[in-house]
C-alpha cells in the first residue's frame, strides 16, 4: 500500500515537472508578482552570458543588446509595452527589438479651433497708438471744422474694432505625454524548456 502512493506521489511529481516544462525557450509572459519564477528572467534588459544561455541566445541574438561574443541582453519591457514588429496600416512601422515612444506634436496634429477675444475700448483720449499692457484701446474723438460754427466731422461712437489674425509660435520639441491607464506587472522570459521549432 505504500509503494503505491508512493508511485502516485511520483507520478504527480514527475507530472508537475512535464506541465512546468511546456514553455518555449524565450517567450514572454506576465506574473503577478514582483520577481521571475525559477527558469525564467524579468525583461529588463540585463546582460546574460552566452556560454550558459546557448539556446536562448540562438533565438535572441543581439537584438537587444549585448557584444554577441560573451554575452547578450535580454528585452527590456520596464515602463513599455509590446508591440509586434512590422508596419500596419497607415502606422510608421517598427522593427524587432527596436525602441519606440515619444512623440513630438505637429500643428497639424492639432484640431481647427477659435479663440474669442474680449477687449475693453475706452472713449477718453488716446496718447498712444499703441495700447500698454492691461489698458484699454483708445476710441476716436470729435473733430470739428471751426471753432466758432462746430460741425463734427467724425462720430465719437464707440467703433468695431477688426483686429488682425496672430499666429503664436510653435512649441519646439516639446513632448506630448499621453500615458495610457496602466498596471503594473512583472513580464518574465523563459531561460529554458523547449526550443520553439520554425514553421
Amino acid at each position: 500500500m505504500k509503494n503505491k502512493y508512493n508511485l502516485i506521489i511520483l507520478f504527480f511529481l514527475l507530472a508537475n515537472s512535464i506541465f512546468a516544462q511546456d514553455q518555449f525557450v524565450g517567450e514572454v509572459r506576465l506574473f503577478a508578482s514582483n520577481f521571475a519564477p525559477q527558469g525564467w528572467a524579468k525583461c529588463e534588459g540585463q546582460l546574460l552570458p552566452i556560454s550558459q544561455n546557448t539556446a536562448l541566445f540562438a533565438l535572441l541574438g543581439t537584438t537587444y543588446g549585448g557584444d554577441g561574443r560573451s554575452t547578450f541582453a535580454l528585452p527590456d519591457l520596464r515602463e513599455r509595452m509590446a508591440v509586434q514588429p512590422g508596419q500596419g496600416p497607415g502606422l510608421s512601422g517598427i522593427d524587432q527589438g527596436q525602441m519606440d515612444g515619444t512623440s513630438t506634436l505637429a500643428p497639424e496634429n492639432l484640431p481647427a479651433h477659435t479663440h474669442v477675444a474680449q477687449i475693453k475700448v475706452s472713449s477718453s483720449v488716446g496718447t498712444s497708438s499703441v495700447p500698454s499692457g492691461g489698458s484699454s484701446l483708445a476710441a476716436p474723438v470729435q473733430v470739428f471744422n471751426s471753432a466758432s460754427r462746430p460741425i463734427a466731422e467724425y462720430n465719437t461712437a464707440v467703433p468695431n474694432i477688426t483686429l488682425s489674425n496672430v499666429t503664436t509660435s510653435t512649441t519646439g520639441s516639446s513632448i506630448s505625454v499621453t500615458t495610457q491607464p496602466c498596471l503594473a506587472l512583472t513580464y518574465c522570459i523563459a531561460l529554458q524548456g523547449i526550443f520553439p521549432p520554425r514553421p
